[in-house]
């Protein structure tokens, strides 16, 4: 790269003359901020489902479609319950739910039960008692997907016997 000196080599006219401005703009930082905002939104996105740490069990069971009106109701380890990510103080589950069945109106959203799998069930099925109560009657238990059958079943469909010995 040449350095021109004042005096010889000018180009433009006159002495005040300056550099034509420069037409191109360079997009590699621009690509490069894209990518990395791109793959920071791909690692988030699931975690944006619901914010309630639940262990889900494991089933092979067919994805169900997204609807645009759903309630997510979510159990954690300790028993606390969660309406969309919000939780419900003990005893003020019927209160909740009787306000979202009110504002619902007639045509009743599907709700998703997220259940911890260390859970008792009997807390998970003493909340779907209250769902069905408060006229929610369709439900959809979430798992995570499994590729295999779980081990603690056999082909036949029943829970296989813990060994003894």
């Amino acid at each position: 790269m040449a350095m021109q000196m004042a005096g010889g080599g000018r180009r433009g006219r006159g002495r005040g003359s300056r550099r034509a401005p420069m037409a191109e703009i360079n997009v590699t930082p621009f690509v490069d901020v894209m990518l990395v905002l791109l793959i920071i939104f791909m690692v988030t996105a699931p975690l944006l489902a619901s914010g309630v740490p639940v262990d889900l069990p494991e089933s092979r069971a067919e994805p169900l479609d997204q609807q645009p009106d759903q309630i997510t109701v979510a159990i954690d380890r300790e028993g606390f319950v969660y309406v969309d990510d919000a939780r419900v103080e003990v005893g003020e589950l019927p209160d909740v739910l009787g306000r979202l069945a009110s504002e619902a109106g007639a045509e009743r959203p599907l709700v998703n039960l997220r259940a911890d799998r260390a859970i008792d069930w009997g807390r998970a099925m003493a909340v779907m008692g209250e769902l069905n109560r408060a006229g929610f009657s369709a439900i959809s238990l979430v798992t995570t997907s499994a590729a295999e059958a779980p081990a603690d079943t056999v082909s036949d469909g029943s829970a296989a016997e813990p060994d003894q010995g």
